[in-house]
């Protein structure tokens, strides 16, 4: 099997965006009288987009579930405090660049698919230096669907005028896992990241790769045991 193009969720993927996350959920919550929340808590909100992150972190702590004018309130002021911290302490997990390199020079093209709204999904790349590795950028906000649908996937192959039978998702997550299967898009899956505080083995994926690098050896010798990675 000959690929040719590679799509990239980013958060718990490509970097490590959680202490900023979790420092503007805090900050959020604070304003709005609440305690602030353990980082690793808020890890396991992560994942469906800001306005799901949002609603999860205002239901601790509350009598009741948070109606949909508090929820607005809340992702109001989150955005607030991410727009001031997004990428003050995310870190590239190792071997991200070395994977993405690898694809570059492997002439193979790249585009990210994320749930992160379009107002920080740059600027997250670019303080991070990846932005320049990926021909297209596919957000929360791009589609009128998010992953787990397949949407989202769907039209960063037609961004990248590939079919999806030839395309590799690398993520994190069930959502990501979820939108491939439905795509028909062959799915890697990496270990370290967040997927809501679920074991990655139990994802129904086609591998498991330690590494971006270990995925971008992968796609372009498809032969290599995944397990040798």
């Amino acid at each position: 099997m000959t690929y040719t193009a590679v799509l990239m969720d980013l958060d718990g993927t490509l970097i490590n965006s959680i202490p900023d996350l979790a420092d503007a959920t805090n900050a959020m919550r604070v304003e709005m009288g609440l305690p602030q929340l353990p980082l690793d808590v808020i890890a396991t909100y992560v994942g469906k987009g800001a306005e799901t992150l949002v609603k999860r972190a205002l239901s601790v702590h509350v009598d009741q579930e948070p109606d949909d004018q508090h929820i607005a309130q809340g992702l109001a002021i989150f955005k607030r405090h991410y727009s001031m911290v997004n990428g003050a302490k995310s870190a590239v997990y190792a071997g991200v660049l070395e994977g993405l390199t690898h694809l570059r020079e492997a002439g193979i093209p790249m585009a990210i698919v994320t749930n992160k709204p379009s107002e920080f999904t740059r600027p997250l790349l670019t303080a991070c230096g990846l932005v320049n590795f990926f021909e297209h950028i596919v957000c929360g906000d791009t589609c009128t669907e998010k992953k787990p649908h397949p949407m989202p996937l769907l039209h960063a192959c037609d961004l990248l005028q590939v079919e999806p039978g030839q395309v590799v998702m690398v993520g994190d997550s069930a959502n990501d896992a979820i939108a491939a299967e439905a795509a028909g898009i062959t799915m890697l899956a990496v270990p370290y990241g967040y997927n809501e505080g679920q074991d990655v083995q139990n994802l129904k994926v086609d591998g498991i790769v330690e590494t971006v690098y270990a995925a971008a050896l992968w796609v372009t010798r498809p032969k290599i045991q995944i397990g040798a990675l």
